[in-house]
């Protein structure tokens, strides 16, 4: 299994690389994910996450206390929105809806995490 592990922390890491430049897409989420999947099959690359000092603070509150800081929580709500605006303005209606669902749905679970 440390294998299967292994390649999703590495795809996770990807994915929140894109998700750093995408505002509608998380970073962080894909980041926690990674640190879950190194931690079972390559700690010291858990830990270079943990170590990181944009991102390891806010993976570390997740690992200790599942909370998220407010900032956090303003901006990504906040990148997920200029993404509703872009997609309307760029695709319009029906591909609107679905970065409104994203919005609704992940912005609903971002705001109900501790701070």
């Amino acid at each position: 299994m440390r294998p299967v592990y292994l390649a999703i922390g590495v795809i996770s890491v990807i994915l929140g690389a894109i998700g750093a430049a995408l505002p509608i897409m998380p970073t962080v989420p894909f980041l926690i994910l990674a640190a879950f999947c190194f931690a079972k099959s390559n700690p010291a690359w858990e830990q270079k996450l943990l170590d990181h000092p944009h991102w390891g603070p806010q993976l570390r509150d997740w690992r200790d206390r599942r909370a998220i800081s407010r900032r956090s929580k303003v901006m990504a709500i906040g990148a997920m929105s200029v993404g509703v605006a872009f997609t309307w303005y760029s695709l319009g209606v029906p591909y609107v809806y679905i970065s409104l669902a994203i919005l609704l749905i992940s912005g609903t679970w971002i705001a109900t995490r501790a701070e």
